[in-house]
């Protein structure tokens, strides 16, 4: 068991120190280069703790400064990754299946055990009639972003599978900019239903339990892939590799498991883009590839 541990930790200082030779490769001495990661509104950006710890993180890990720009929506996100103004993206599975021929699959999260996730359809929790999308309630739908896989993409899709048409069955839907805005909005009831990432919903349970204890899951999908890392393709390989093989090495690190725990995640793996095939069959038959 202590051989065990020893190697582990060989293990990890040596791909450590790889990280730091290739962080380094194209930058003159002394000069710390900039790392530019978006941010959408998938992630819980009202608690700046979180992403102070993990800048922090990745900055010592990286040999590198690193900024984190965030935006009301994906597409702002998706285009500034696409002209070269960001380096990495945290982005949704949809617009990577989109534009992935110009991107590079760096991580994706783990949670609970599995790089995987699913889409809820909830309701305010003093709603005891609607059962499932074929007896959703025709007021007022909550959608998260166009372009948010498990808030749009798939809602629509099971909507269109349960006979309903999401551009006239309700008599208003709304785009609310964020998951967590969705929860809100349904927990208030200014939306008799809507569609939210369940990892989210999962993380305002443990954190803001006030907030989903007015809300019901009605519906849980099968699972997706979950909302990768990826970097622009022309980033150049040494810098996609030693941000990949920091994020995976978070696990064997106590700050590193702090920051996860923060995140509510277990870890980063490495994945195939398989991953996000049913992604792209879904924006497919909707219309959204190509």
């Amino acid at each position: 068991m202590v051989a065990n541990s020893v190697c582990i930790l060989l293990r990890y200082l040596f791909r450590s120190l790889i990280v730091v030779l290739l962080s380094t490769v194209g930058t003159n001495a002394g000069e710390l280069a900039l790392l530019r990661i978006g941010l959408t509104p998938v992630f819980l950006d009202d608690q700046p703790r979180i992403l102070n710890a993990w800048q922090g993180y990745l900055e010592q890990h990286l040999s590198r400064r690193v900024e984190f720009v965030q935006r009301a929506s994906y597409r702002e996100i998706t285009d500034l990754l696409l002209r070269g103004e960001l380096d990495v993206a945290w982005m949704c599975g949809l617009p990577y299946v989109e534009f992935k021929a110009k991107l590079s699959l760096v991580a994706a999260p783990v949670y609970h055990g599995a790089p995987l996730y699913r889409s809820y359809l909830i309701v305010p929790e003093f709603d005891k009639t609607t059962s499932s999308w074929e007896n959703l309630p025709k007021g007022v739908f909550a959608f998260s972003d166009p372009d948010s896989n498990s808030g749009s993409l798939y809602p629509r899709a099971a909507m269109r599978r349960a006979g309903l048409d999401p551009d006239r069955y309700f008599r208003r839907v709304f785009f609310a900019k964020g998951h967590r805005n969705v929860v809100e909005a349904v927990s208030a009831g200014l939306a008799d239903a809507g569609a939210v990432d369940g990892y989210v919903w999962d993380t305002l349970e443990r954190d803001r339990p006030d907030l989903t204890a007015a809300t019901r899951i009605v519906a849980r999908s099968g699972t997706f892939g979950f909302p990768p890392i990826v970097a622009r393709a022309d980033l150049g390989d040494s810098l996609i590799e030693s941000l990949r093989i920091v994020l995976m090495d978070m696990t064997a690190d106590p700050e590193g498991v702090r920051v996860l725990g923060m995140f509510n995640l277990d870890g980063f793996a490495k994945v195939k883009d398989s991953l996000y095939d049913s992604i792209a069959s879904t924006a497919e038959s909707l219309g959204r590839l190509r």
